[in-house]
C-alpha cells in the first residue's frame, strides 16, 4: 500500500511581496493553501529568539517542526534556508556550499522513514553564477549515492536560467527529466528557477505551480508543489499532471 506525500519548495524573498511590503502573514496564508507535509523555504529572514522568531511562528500556524539552515547573519537577523515538516524528522545534516567571495549558500538534508521506505530529501538555494552552481551540485551529488531502495528528493531555488545547461543535464541524468513549470517572476512567471526532482520517478504523481491570487503577491517566486506516493520504490508508472 502506498501513502500520499505532498512536498513543496518556496522562495519567500524575506516575506517581501511584489508591493514591497514585508508580510509574514501572507506567506503563512500561502503555506496554508498548499498544506504540504514538507516544504523547503529559501530566502528566509528571521530574528532568533522565541519572541521574534517569525520562522517558528510560521511553523506553529502549520503545526510543523522547523529545521533551520542559516547561511548568514546580518543586522536584520538570521537568513537562509529552512524546512518545515509535519512528519517526524529523522537524521538532519547541513551542507555548506559556499564559494569564496560569493554569498554563503547551503543545503538541508533530511532523512526520514515513511511507510516503510527511507526517504532522503535535500533542500537548497544555489548561487547566481554558473560556476558556483556547477560546484555546488558537484558537492551535493555524493549525498545521493547508493540507496537503491530509497526515495531521493532534491528541491529548491536552483537559480538556473538556462534550460539546457550542463547543470540541468547532470541532474536529469541522476533523477530523470521532470516537468519544469515557470515560477518566476510571480506576476508573469517565465523562468523555471524553482525545481523539484525525485527518484524513482514513478513516485511523482503530479508537479504543479501554486498560483493563487495570494501567492502572486506574497513573494517574487511562486511555490512549486509535488504529489508523491510512497510505498515500494521503483514500482509503477508515473502519471504526471502537465
Amino acid at each position: 500500500m502506498k501513502v500520499p506525500l505532498r512536498i513543496a519548495t518556496y522562495n519567500i524573498h524575506r516575506a517581501i511581496g511584489r508591493d514591497g511590503r514585508e508580510d509574514h502573514g501572507r506567506i503563512a496564508g500561502v503555506l496554508g493553501e498548499i498544506s504540504a507535509d514538507i516544504v523547503g523555504l529559501q530566502e528566509v529572514g528571521f530574528l532568533p529568539g522565541e519572541a521574534d522568531n517569525t520562522l517558528h511562528e510560521l511553523a506553529s500556524r502549520l503545526g510543523a517542526e522547523v529545521i533551520e539552515g542559516v547561511t548568514l547573519q546580518d543586522e536584520r537577523g538570521h537568513y537562509g534556508n529552512a524546512l518545515l515538516t509535519r512528519l517526524p524528522a529523522g537524521r538532519v545534516r547541513l551542507h555548506d556550499l559556499s564559494v569564496d567571495g560569493r554569498e554563503p549558500r547551503g543545503a538541508i538534508e533530511l532523512n526520514c522513514h515513511i511507510n516503510g521506505v527511507d526517504v532522503r530529501l535535500v533542500a537548497t538555494h544555489l548561487g547566481l553564477r554558473p560556476g558556483e552552481r556547477r560546484y555546488q551540485v558537484q558537492r551535493l551529488l555524493p549525498v545521493f549515492e547508493g540507496g537503491a531502495e530509497r526515495v531521493d528528493v532534491l528541491l529548491g531555488d536552483l537559480n538556473e536560467w538556462f534550460l539546457y545547461g550542463r547543470l540541468l543535464r547532470r541532474l536529469h541524468r541522476l533523477f530523470g527529466a521532470l516537468p519544469a513549470p515557470a515560477t518566476f517572476p510571480a506576476k508573469w512567471p517565465v523562468f523555471a528557477l524553482d525545481r523539484l526532482w525525485a527518484r524513482p520517478r514513478s513516485v511523482v504523481k503530479s508537479l504543479q505551480v501554486h498560483s493563487s491570487p495570494l501567492a502572486r503577491v506574497a513573494s517574487d517566486h511562486l511555490p512549486l508543489v509535488a504529489e508523491l506516493e510512497i510505498g515500494q520504490p521503483g514500482m509503477g508508472t508515473a502519471q504526471l499532471t502537465p
